[in-house]
């Protein structure tokens, strides 16, 4: 049945990614309340099948790459969910419904056929320590998708403003945006809410991977690149906060530390620690 959850999940956020174009681009309330329950349905059969799937196997995390990205797109869908409810806005829903979908499409029509599973930890309490590291640092990763997407749209909705409300293509492309106030404060929130879950899981992830290889943990690439992706996250909240970066320079320096998550997931493949085949 967790399969079948899955799938349903999958079409009720293609379904929710198609209502939201209409009202999202032309303010047709009534699409928005066709997007919204859409994506809270297919959000709660997501969770219903990963709680059912991982139940069955008597585990309390997922095993393999397709599963890791399905709960990113879990809490994608879920960023959505909060923005529309605090922000009363459905702009952002125009790429994380899409993007959700398609993360969860693989495991959902495609299983068993993953490349990369995590260790076995026989130790429950362990277990239950590496499924918090995964949770928080996609929380982190989901965080920092969320704020780049919203420096671009502010970009773009301080280019259209610029216009003064012009004929321009880009003035009435642009008019869906939310204010560019609450696209900021988006975007800072979303970092403010994702350093926490980063710290956390960095270093719930280096206690266990300390008991598990030791000093050598230290050498491994993808933990020198979690580090440096640490310290360009504060920096970046510290820049934001004290200078009031916006704009162009806020899009070059979120673009920059998300390039560095990309790197740190590419050095997968390099690890000798988060690298596990499957048999």
């Amino acid at each position: 049945m967790a399969l079948l959850w899955l799938r349903l999940a999958v079409l009720l956020y293609g379904f929710a990614a198609l209502a939201v174009l209409p009202a999202a681009l032309y303010d047709r309330p009534r699409w928005k309340s066709i997007a919204i329950p859409a994506a809270l349905a297919g959000a709660f059969f997501h969770f219903v099948s990963l709680t059912e799937s991982l139940y069955a196997a008597h585990r309390a995390l997922p095993v393999d790459t397709h599963e890791t990205l399905s709960l990113l797109g879990l809490i994608l869908v879920a960023a959505f969910l909060l923005l529309a409810a605090r922000y009363k806005t459905v702009a952002f829903g125009i790429f994380l419904l899409p993007i959700a979908a398609l993360l969860a499409i693989v495991p959902a029509f495609h299983p068993g056929h993953e490349t990369i599973a995590y260790p076995p930890f026989g130790d429950h309490a362990r277990t239950g320590w590496l499924m918090l590291h995964i949770a928080l640092l996609l929380a982190a990763y989901a965080a920092l998708f969320l704020s780049l997407l919203a420096s671009l749209f502010y970009l773009v909705q301080e280019r259209r403003l610029k216009q003064k409300r012009s004929a321009r293509p880009l003035s009435r492309f642009a008019a869906w945006l939310p204010p560019l106030e609450t696209l900021d404060q988006i975007a800072l929130n979303a970092l403010r809410f994702g350093l926490p879950c980063m710290t956390a899981g960095l270093l719930i992830g280096s206690v266990l991977a300390l008991e598990t290889t030791g000093p050598t943990f230290f050498a491994d690439p993808k933990v020198l690149l979690s580090i440096a992706m640490w310290v360009a996250y504060v920096l970046m909240i510290f820049i934001r906060r004290h200078s009031g970066l916006r704009g162009r320079r806020a899009v070059y320096l979120s673009s920059f530390v998300f390039l560095v998550v990309l790197a740190v997931w590419a050095a997968n493949s390099l690890s000798t620690v988060h690298s596990f085949k499957t048999p």
